[in-house]
């Protein structure tokens, strides 16, 4: 192939893990108003799957695309995953129902769960000798200005267009047309379809004739499913905790009886991951003291990313009222310092060893969540963004650390074993800290509301004396129950934000176990690499790529 053809297939593969690094922070700015429309904050539990399973769905392909691509090939497999990741942000904003949007979800994860890895490995085929490292560093550069870009791209869209006017002047009132084209959240979806053919079309007309070398092999998709059951079954039970009943039956039994199956499932993936030549869940692997500290301080930090992405979008939107242009400005300053921490990782392990850095960004991470646990409705936007810019810091330090750790417990032959594990951690992390936060969240709305409408006039005993002899429906009266739910809301993500910075700092005792050995200046920029790889919330490298 000439170099020609390789920089149009190189933009493709880079137009490719941009749109999944936008697709976590885009849809976090677009929830608020998808939740509302779709269905209310008293269906917090279900709406929290159409983040979650995103989560599941590409934890579970990542690994399997990154052996795939040895298998079939890698222009035949991205091909299929732009085609799928198309497909399903179609589907999202069509989706006329929750669990419509949620079904898409999955069909859009499973293609963006084989984009990253497989784009990664089509880049290094493609270029070779001093070509591949700027070649990867395109790729990892647009991963960070995916999740950097979605915020502000989010904001736009949601505060920017506004096709009902549009539709008006069309004679278009009602019926599914306007359905799917009236809410600007769905063109959050829609806005990845053009671009998605436009990639499938020039990528296909590029890579024409060229492919990469396969070799056989076989796939654990029994431990696969195995592990997809124990990960579902336990995001399920996590996210029921504190129902009061379920489907007419006790919570404790649902809960309990869910719990134990996931743990069965577990069980077996890991069984059958031990006797397949390249399991789906290898345990053997967690033997190094050292690679299971990283994994595990991967797992906990995911933890936290998850709640200050989730928790400050609904701050900003519930408590302060900010609307997209604050979620911008709020998931901005995250995204963006977390990209400039995980660069700035590599350089800073050249004067400081894994543990220390680790160390110092665990800590930065912990003191900002811990001072969001103290936000109030007069909390600036100016304070927001800040705290979550330094909690974003403190994350984006321990990423490079972690990821270089698990590497050198395996070994450099074991590059994509180890990435892949420590990402698929920390995903898992996000996944189990989106369902704790969903669980708390849904308990204490449905609690306040069931106060609120107790009896006709129950609803009295939250707004100003001098209103209690206004109905309920009254403008003042809403108004005023406006702002008391606006401080119960910050009080609810209060307790949020505590339990993530002490999830945060429980993360020091196995960081303790890193390494201390500084890194060279080679070793710096190969480490980098690995940063790239494993900073994006949803765009990272994984299986052997």
């Amino acid at each position: 192939m000439d170099r020609r053809s390789r920089l149009v297939l190189l933009t493709v593969l880079g137009a490719g893990v941009f749109l999944a690094g936008l697709e976590l922070m885009i849809t976090a700015v677009a929830l608020p108003s998808i939740v509302t429309d779709l269905a209310s904050w008293s269906a917090l539990r279900e709406a929290s799957w159409i983040i979650n399973a995103y989560l599941l769905a590409y934890v579970v392909t990542m690994p399997l695309a990154g052996r795939l691509a040895d298998q079939w090939g890698v222009r035949r497999l991205f091909l299929g995953g732009i085609a799928l990741f198309t497909l399903g942000s179609l589907l999202a904003g069509l989706a006329p129902s929750l669990e419509a949007l949620i079904g898409a979800r999955v069909v859009q994860a499973i293609g963006g769960g084989i984009l990253v890895p497989v784009g990664t490995a089509a880049a290094s085929h493609l270029f070779h000798d001093h070509d591949r490292p700027r070649a990867l560093g395109v790729i990892g550069a647009l991963t960070f200005l995916g999740m950097a870009a979605g915020p502000f791209v989010g904001a736009w869209i949601i505060g920017g267009i506004r096709p009902a006017a549009a539709l008006d002047g069309a004679g278009i009132l009602d019926g599914p047309l306007r359905t799917a084209l009236e809410a600007s959240w769905r063109y959050v979806f829609y806005l990845n379809v053009p671009i998605g053919i436009a990639c499938l079309a020039v990528a296909w007309a590029a890579a024409h004739g060229w492919e990469t070398p396969r070799r056989a092999g076989s796939l654990d998709l029994p431990g696969a499913v195995a592990f997809s059951l124990a990960l579902g079954l336990a995001l399920v039970a996590t996210t029921l905790a504190g129902s009061e009943q379920i489907a007419d039956r006790d919570p404790a039994t649902v809960i309990g009886g869910l719990a134990v199956a996931a743990a069965l499932s577990g069980v077996l993936a890991a069984r059958m991951g031990i006797r397949h030549p390249t399991g789906f869940l290898d345990i053997r692997l967690f033997r190094s003291t050292t690679f299971s500290s990283a994994a595990l301080v991967s797992l906990l930090t995911g933890y936290g990313l998850a709640t200050a992405i989730v928790g400050g979008a609904v701050f900003v939107d519930r408590v302060l009222y900010g609307g997209p242009d604050a979620q911008r400005v709020a998931l901005g300053a995250l995204a963006g310092a977390t990209a400039l921490g995980a660069l700035g990782s590599g350089f800073a392990l050249r004067a400081a060893g894994l543990r220390a850095v680790t160390l110092v960004g665990l800590g930065l991470s912990t003191i900002a969540l811990a001072r969001m646990g103290a936000w109030t409705p007069v909390t600036s936007l100016t304070e927001v963004a800040g705290w979550m810019a330094a909690f974003g810091l403190g994350f984006g330090l321990t990423v490079t650390p972690r990821s270089t750790a698990a590497i050198d417990a395996l070994g450099s032959a074991a590059f994509g074993v180890a990435s892949a594990t420590v990402t698929v951690a920390r995903m898992i992390g996000m996944a189990v800290g989106l369902a704790a936060l969903t669980a708390f969240g849904s308990t204490t709305i449905d609690r306040l509301t069931r106060e609120v409408y107790a009896t006709p006039d129950a609803y009295r005993q939250f707004i100003p004396e001098a209103l209690r002899d206004r109905p309920l429906r009254d403008g003042l009266v809403v108004q005023a129950l406006e702002d008391w739910a606006s401080g119960e809301a910050a009080r609810i993500l209060v307790g949020v934000f505590f339990v993530a910075a002490l999830i945060s700092a429980l993360a020091i005792v196995p960081a303790l176990a890193l390494r201390r050995r500084r890194i060279l200046a080679t070793e710096a920029a190969e480490a980098t690499d690995v940063a790239r790889d494993d900073a994006a919330p949803l765009a990272e490298p994984g299986g052997n790529a």
